[in-house]
């Protein structure tokens, strides 16, 4: 660790000749701002990270700050593209509702979401809290910056993050009138249109309003449909009143309101692996049979190679999401502190069309899961200032419901394609009308809610140490309803006890989709504290040490329960422990050469019982995935954050990361592909993992992952950029001409929840450059992203069945067009 540790200062030290995105990586106590010396820009960077203004170089945090300005100039314009500026952040998604927001490798389980477990990482909009990553999806709408705060966050936040939270700021209604409008083209029909008023409506009132359009043709060409999908398709809205009736007191009202109407989320075929199914069940041998029974038709695949872009999938693609909410914000200065009360309602409708079985067969011909949820929030919260003593302490309060009504369906290849071959005429595998229209009808709802009393102290011994400890008591309460109703395509409704005779119709048909009801239900208290001592070893040197004990609360299966040995329902599978989380973190932040250089460095170790995983069965219809407790999961890493601004001229940044997160204990994990389909080993004897991938070998019952790495998480991860500037008088205009790069990197990772030798996920390197000219109320500017027009895959999923077709979806290509802004 130590070498590690060496090796990384010493990179991310000189990375100097990176880009400039001013990812700013901060984390600063209050001070008097005033004081502060400023750069060759006179940036001084404020964060509220700690529920309070304060510059950023003194909070005893690791934080990524990114300015509003340098989020639109990289063209990073929502979580998902954040990553690229914070190497700690990983986000992957494969729809909207399907999205892992981690940081650290922690947070939320990759792979299929389920609403019955909390977020690990938060997200928070002018501290308002929402609850669904669906958000993570969407446009920045008027966003002044944006802090990715690392670690645990339960004593200063009203919702407990295990991993951390991402504190967005958006711009605030003035009483000086002002706006602002930017419109960006580029190829593949790119357009992006932003627009933000603001002013006084009176000497106590003043308004906001704010727009942003964003529209793209797809990267994926779908045959089928014979047209691109994976498109872009947002709009975004946000409205606010700011009522001051004197120094004291503000009242924020705000409204936002965002849509995604876009034909999404299609994948394309990357590879096969071989599983221990019989030859004869896997994905070639499947295919071949299929074209065999329907003489000229002849099935293949548009390509095999996934950089061709090209797809064929025959079932509908829809990925409409809308989402938004009310708040009201009221700030009282009372004597030495300030009480701040944040009250909020969001909702969120989505309403999505998938082709699950990722091909153009008719195998799963309908398969959508729409969704309704409102939740009600609200925190009180009081900020103490005192020349030895600081503190926050608060009250939260969060009401969930969410409602899904799901069908899924059979098409006309579904029984060659999920059934065992036979000679026998008479068998279901010959007659494919015995899983065609096959359907699977869902109802679910989940009632969540909870209440925490939190606060943290800070202890100013003298002008250089200070003690921070925090403490949490947190209540969380679940209950949820699930229930599968099967219609063979007769419209009849089946039965699946007694267990139906082997061979029979009934037995095919069961072992696709099985009715179930369920209605998991559980309570939890937990009391969680963490201690930060820092130490300010001179005016610009500040270290510090934290211990956090915190907690992830309980989650319960929302999405069906998978089935035992014999087919029956796993009914114990339903609920799914809390996790208990041990973090360790030591960090020293520096500024040097008049300020103009900061040099942050951070080491942590996380180690988390009973760790929440999303894992996958593999059986086809039953159930995608469902939630599991690991035994042990650590995490262990270090990131290191360099910025210098040499003159006005000149700036650059460099972030770095290495994160190992591994799996220490999971002894009863499902098995990855290459050891799953064959037939049972026996029950009771130690599993033999000698045989991955050869057909009709013994499967483990289970798999012993203990050693692994977690899925989604890369080993290395590094952010650079810089901006060289150049005043010029150019059509009587005076401003600087700019040239600007930055570009990121991430190490392999493997995307499935048992690490698997067919979803190891490459590393790849993206490079952006910009270069424009810039004035007082203007900015104009080319660019070109992901300039070297480097493949790589942004997600693989394991096809269900362990038929061995693994898909995936293609990172962008090189994009380019140019981007105009104004202001006043």
């Amino acid at each position: 660790m130590i070498a590690r540790f060496l090796l990384l200062a010493t990179v991310a030290s000189a990375s100097i000749i990176a880009s400039s995105a001013h990812a700013e990586d901060a984390a600063q106590p209050a001070t008097d701002t005033a004081a502060q010396p400023t750069s060759p820009r006179g940036e001084v960077i404020i964060v509220t990270a700690r529920r309070r203004a304060e510059t950023a170089q003194q909070v005893p945090l690791a934080i990524s700050v990114i300015r509003g300005d340098s989020i639109e100039a990289t063209g990073n314009f929502n979580v998902v593209k954040l990553q690229q500026l914070a190497p700690t952040l990983q986000v992957y998604t494969t729809n909207p509702r399907n999205t892992s927001v981690n940081i650290r490798g922690l947070g939320v389980p990759f792979g299929l979401t389920s609403d019955g477990f909390e977020q690990g990482v938060g997200i928070y909009v002018d501290d308002v809290y929402n609850s669904r990553v669906a958000a993570a999806t969407f446009d920045f709408l008027d966003v002044s910056q944006v802090e990715v705060l690392r670690g645990p966050q339960g004593t200063l936040y009203g919702k407990n993050t295990t991993a951390g939270a991402i504190n967005i700021t958006t711009n605030q209604p003035t009483f000086d009138f002002e706006g602002r409008a930017e419109l960006s083209v580029g190829n593949l029909n790119y357009r992006q249109a932003k627009a933000a008023i603001s002013g006084p409506l009176s000497d106590t009132v003043a308004a906001r309003l704010a727009v942003a359009a964003t529209s793209r043709r797809g990267t994926l060409y779908n045959l089928t449909s014979q047209r691109w999908i994976n498109e872009q398709d947002n709009l975004g809205l946000r409205g606010q009143l700011l009522f001051q009736p004197n120094d004291d007191l503000n009242i924020t009202l705000s409204g936002d309101y965002s849509r995604q109407d876009p034909e999404c989320c299609g994948t394309t075929f990357v590879r096969v692996g071989r599983t221990q199914r019989p030859l004869a069940r896997q994905y070639d041998a499947i295919i071949a049979a299929i074209n065999a029974a329907n003489p000229g038709r002849n099935y293949a695949v548009p390509s095999r190679n996934p950089y061709d872009r090209l797809t064929d999938l025959d079932s509908s693609l829809n990925a409409d999401n809308k989402i938004g909410g009310v708040s009201a914000r009221v700030k009282w200065d009372i004597g030495p502190g300030t009480l701040t009360s944040v009250t909020a309602w969001r909702f969120w409708d989505w309403k999505p069309e998938n082709d699950r079985d990722f091909t153009g067969l008719s195998v799963v011909s309908r398969s959508q899961n729409p969704s309704q949820q409102d939740q009600y929030s609200q925190e009180f919260r009081y900020n103490y200032d005192g020349e030895k003593i600081d503190f926050v302490a608060g009250l939260f309060g969060f009401k969930q419901r969410i409602d899904t009504q799901g069908t899924e369906q059979q098409g006309l290849d579904a029984t060659r394609f999920s059934l065992s071959p036979s000679v026998d005429p008479a068998n279901p595998y010959n007659r494919p009308e015995v899983l065609a229209g096959l359907t699977a009808s869902n109802r679910q709802y989940l009632k969540s809610s909870s209440a925490a009393l939190f606060g943290q102290l800070s202890w100013h011994v003298n002008d250089a140490l200070t003690i921070q400890p925090g403490a949490r008591l947190n209540y969380d309460k679940k209950s949820g309803f699930y229930q599968r109703v099967v219609t063979n395509g007769q419209g009849q409704v089946i039965s699946c006890t007694p267990t139906p005779p082997p061979g029979s119709d009934l037995a095919a048909q069961c072992g696709v989709y099985q009715p179930q009801v369920s209605a998991p239900s559980d309570s939890a208290w937990n009391f969680t504290y963490d201690l930060n001592v820092n130490y300010k070893i001179a005016p610009d040197i500040l270290a510090y040490a934290t211990y956090a004990k915190s907690f992830k609360t309980l989650g319960i299966n929302q999405n069906g329960l998978p089935l035992n040995a014999d087919n029956s329902v796993n009914i114990d599978a339903g609920t799914v422990k809390p996790e208990s989380v041990h973090h360790y973190e030591i960090g020293l932040k520096t500024q040097f050469w008049d300020r103009r250089a900061t040099f942050n460095i951070t080491a942590f170790r996380t180690e988390i019982q009973n760790f929440q995983a999303t894992v996958n069965g593999g059986q086809f219809g039953t159930v995608r995935g469902y939630l599991a407790n690991a035994e042990k999961v650590r995490s262990q890493g270090i990131e290191a954050d360099f910025k210098v601004v040499t003159s006005d001229r000149f700036t650059a940044y460099a972030n770095a990361a290495y994160t190992d997160a591994k799996y220490k204990a999971f002894t009863n994990a499902p098995c990855p592909p290459e050891l799953s389909g064959g037939p049972s080993q026996p029950a009771g004897t130690t599993p033999d993992y000698s045989q991955p991938g050869v057909p009709g070998a013994p499967s483990p019952r289970q798999c012993d992952i203990s050693g692994q790495d977690l899925p989604g998480v890369s080993k290395w991860a590094f952010s650079y950029g810089a901006e060289y500037n150049i005043p010029v008088t150019l059509l009587a205009k005076k401003g600087q001409v700019y040239l600007g790069v930055d570009g990121n990197y991430r190490s392999r990772w493997n995307s499935n929840a048992s690490p698997s030798r067919y979803t190891e996920v490459k590393g790849y390197a993206l490079t952006n450059f910009r270069a424009g000219f810039r004035g007082e109320g203007f900015d104009v500017f080319g660019w070109v992203r992901n300039a070297f027009d480097v493949d790589y895959i942004e997600n693989l999923q394991v096809a269900p069945g362990n038929t061995g077709l693994i898909a995936g979806q293609v990172g962008d290509p090189r994009t380019w067009g140019g981007t105009i802004k104004f202001s006043f």
